[in-house]
């Protein structure tokens, strides 16, 4: 139910895609106990140079080399901790939208997945397949790529997330009948609890084979509904930019808008902004977790890290006065990490900002114990009946 007590028209909702801020108290358990993707991000570049969001208080919630803290910040800051046990996009996101999970989605990096299952997905499919191993994506197109194109077989593997990947070269197999296929994989590995099917198309020759921002991400649906559901409830749009619909199996969004690359997904979220609509506009960047972390680029993450913060005042521009501006991450992805190249299990950043907080009157809000904090902060700020797991974040001057 819409309340009339409401503090903003909309919520603009930016999630950078793996930028973890140092490694949970149990990171340990997943391997990841000195992974801190934003911190030795900064290190390995020899500083990043980050002023606006070094405004907003990134440089007093984290240590960022080159980001000093501010003594008088413009935004609100926070770190948020991970509730649900995983480090996946699917974990982060569900929980940011008020889902806690209490069991991880499974994984089969050791195993492979089932042989009833492979065989019932060779059959209902129409495709042979190859592979079903765990392996890093862009080496396993070099590696079967070109018995792929000669046989026509899919490529699936998986990581150590809950993912089952399905490779193939565009013009071998057109992606419809790609995307067919996941969705056949999709439907047989829901009683797995299988987080999600990935179609990852790829192009080019033999060494030369590239992905393509073709990709599309088959979720299973969340177990209840998150704020998104609330928000379409109560009548508000929300706008998906980016892999967000992928992610909430399209549950609670009113319109999904494609991007290729965080450079788009940037320039649409200022498109989607400047209607001046009420409700929620929820983006992902996904370039700094598939481009540049899992493939351990930590100059490319540096890079895309000083992209986003270059464009981030025309964002703020665009969002107007009526705006509450959210900024976070769903997981870590450290681009240092040498001891694998999955994603890593870390805090998150909070930084918020609205035109009602006066210039340097920012302050800390110390740490959430959920995402879920994300969701419910975001259903009080448009003045909606919180449902779901986690407690909104005063985020008003007064």
């Amino acid at each position: 139910m819409r309340s009339t007590d409401k503090a903003f028209e909309r919520v603009f909702w930016l999630v950078l895609d793996s930028v973890g801020i140092g490694a949970l108290p149990d990171a340990g358990r997943y391997g990841d106990a000195s992974a801190d993707t934003l911190g030795n991000t900064a290190r390995a570049a020899g500083g990043l140079r980050l002023p606006n969001l070094g405004r907003l208080g990134l440089g007093n919630l984290h240590q960022v080399a080159g980001v000093p803290p501010v003594d008088a910040p413009d935004g609100f800051f926070a770190r948020m901790a991970e509730a649900s046990p995983g480090k996946d996009t699917t974990t982060g996101h569900w929980e940011m939208a008020g889902v806690i999970l209490e069991q991880a989605f499974a994984t089969f990096t050791n195993t492979g997945f089932p042989a009833d299952v492979m065989e019932a997905f060779r059959l209902e499919s129409g495709f042979d397949w190859m592979g079903n191993v765990a392996a890093s994506g862009t080496e396993i197109i070099q590696r079967w790529g070109q018995d792929h194109r000669r046989t026509g077989a899919l490529i699936v593997y998986t990581s150590a997330d809950s993912v089952f990947q399905v490779a193939a070269h565009e013009e071998t197999v057109p992606l419809p009948r790609l995307y067919a296929a996941c969705e056949v994989a999709r439907r047989l590995l829901d009683p797995l609890q299988v987080a999600r099917v990935i179609a990852r198309p790829f192009i080019g020759s033999e060494g030369h084979f590239a992905r393509t921002y073709n990709r599309r991400d088959f979720s299973m649906t969340p177990p209840r509904p998150t704020v998104l559901d609330q928000l379409n409830a109560a009548g508000l749009p929300v706008v998906g930019v980016g892999k967000i619909s992928d992610i909430f199996a399209g549950c609670g969004i009113s319109e999904s808008i494609h991007t290729e690359g965080n450079a788009d997904g940037l320039r649409r979220c200022q498109e989607v902004l400047r209607r001046g609509q009420p409700g929620l506009v929820f983006a992902n960047l996904v370039d700094f977790d598939m481009v540049y972390g899992h493939r351990r680029d930590a100059a490319g993450y540096a890079s895309a890290l000083e992209e986003v913060d270059a464009f981030l005042p025309a964002l703020l521009e665009a969002a107007g006065e009526k705006t509450l501006v959210l900024i976070t991450a769903d997981h870590g992805c450290d681009p240092t990490a040498g001891w694998s190249t999955d994603h890593t299990r870390e805090y998150v950043p909070l930084l918020a900002w609205h035109a009602g907080i006066s210039t340097g009157c920012g302050r800390d809000l110390g740490l959430c114990s959920t995402f879920a904090d994300m969701g419910a902060t975001v259903a009080a700020a448009l003045g909606v009946s919180s449902y779901g797991d986690g407690t909104a974040i005063t985020v008003l001057t007064s």
